[in-house]
């Protein structure tokens, strides 16, 4: 592998990513597998200024074996310490960069019971850490890294080493490390992407329409000055970070009653180490009450009734299907790259999108529809003739996507 790439990658993650400033503390979240990167993120860090950087470390080997041999009673309880290890960080205003390289497919064969005992437990634990992302009072980013398994799985007909040199390129050139100035690269892409921002929140859209050939009819109602936000946020000390790297999309919240119809999955998703293929979600008011997966079906069935929550929307993103990680044609079995190639919605906990969401209690985002979970869950639905057409607060008609792509 390049190493002169790497440390591009490395750079880009720490300045553009989480925008480091001097004194920061930096978690990183990494596979054992991925070790070495994280050093480099690590050196780059403190090149940059921070204060301190503390690695946590996962074994998704590990967590199956757990997994296999440990009761439902085990697996359901986390100590105070693992949770503390993040909210602590998160209270304080740390900044976070997870690593995604998990295998798609690590915890084949484990219960289903067990993997939503595990998943749930995890997120009541880190409760306070997710609070604190999702209403970006930390700076925090998600890259990814190329493991084995997770080549294989993308490029099963080749050989170890290109399936890894393959999909390490892949990752690379989507998260545009490949370009002369990744980080001037990047400013572009954020100007980009705040013109499509900019047309949607003028719009002050009140509901919009889906409707493609696969069978998708949905319509989904966004709440009362609902924000879009995508590409370069802002913290609430306002420093400005990109969350995701790479990304495509921009997003907001629906109203948690105010979505109806059915849509089907495009994409596989990957969740708890299990793929689910080929699902449908039939919404009324808001809430799913009825699904179909040719694949996975009690892994999307044990992923519904994680809590109350789960079974509503929390984001929809739009993504335009001529996009570099669609052009690709690849199925990255991986949330962070799929849902960068089409259109996509989230099941569970929602991101505060308002426009003065720094003026709104607990009770006030929830009386304007904003769901909560221990979940969120991306899911893509984005087709080549996908169509959205929205109607503003005035009763405007407006073509937001036609043929998959931005209609303006």
């Amino acid at each position: 592998m390049n190493n002169d790439l790497l440390k591009k990658y490395a750079k880009l993650t720490v300045k553009t990513g989480v925008n480091i400033q001097r004194d920061d503390v930096l978690v990183i979240n990494s596979p054992i597998e991925t070790a070495n990167f994280a050093r480099l993120i690590t050196e780059e860090a403190y090149n940059l200024g921070a204060k301190d950087v503390v690695v946590h470390y996962g074994d998704q080997k590990l967590t199956k074996i757990k997994l296999d041999n440990s009761s439902i009673e085990t697996i359901s309880e986390q100590p105070e310490w693992f949770g503390e290890s993040y909210n602590y960080y998160a209270r304080t205003g740390a900044c976070f960069i997870s690593i995604a390289a998990n295998d798609p497919d690590g915890l084949k064969g484990v219960s289903v019971d067990k993997i939503g005992a595990y998943q749930k437990s995890r997120s009541l634990s880190l409760k306070e850490y997710y609070e604190n992302s999702m209403s970006n009072k930390c700076r925090w980013c998600v890259i990814a890294y190329p493991t084995l398994p997770w080549a294989k799985k993308v490029f099963p007909n080749l050989s170890d080493d290109e399936a890894f040199e393959k999909l390490y390129y892949a990752i690379l050139d989507a998260s545009r490390v490949t370009t002369e100035d990744p980080i001037k690269a990047w400013d572009e892409h954020n100007l980009n992407l705040q013109k499509s921002l900019d047309f949607l929140n003028n719009k002050n859209i009140k509901t919009l329409h889906y409707t493609s050939s696969n069978g998708t009819d949905l319509t989904i109602e966004l709440p009362y000055n609902h924000n879009w936000a995508g590409g370069l946020e802002e913290s609430t000390s306002g420093i400005g970070f990109n969350a995701n790297i790479p990304t495509e999309e921009v997003f907001t919240l629906p109203k948690k009653t105010g979505v109806n119809g059915i849509v089907y999955s495009s994409k596989p998703l990957s969740y708890g180490g299990n793929l689910i293929d080929n699902f449908s979600l039939t919404f009324k008011d808001g809430k799913v009450v009825n699904f179909t997966a040719k694949e996975g079906y009690d892994v999307l069935k044990q992923m519904l009734d994680s809590d109350e929550g789960a079974k509503y929307l929390g984001e929809v993103a739009l993504v335009p299907y001529d996009s570099p990680i669609s052009n690709s044609n690849l199925i990255f079995f991986n949330t962070l790259f799929d849902e960068n190639a089409a259109c996509h919605l989230a099941l569970g906990r929602a991101y505060p999108c308002y426009k003065d969401v720094e003026n709104l209690s607990k009770e006030e985002l929830e009386e304007r529809g904003t769901n909560d979970s221990n979940i969120h869950v991306d899911f893509m639905i984005g087709t080549k003739d996908l169509s959205i057409t929205a109607v503003t607060n005035t009763g405007e008609i407006v073509q937001i996507f036609k043929n998959g792509n931005w209609a303006f």
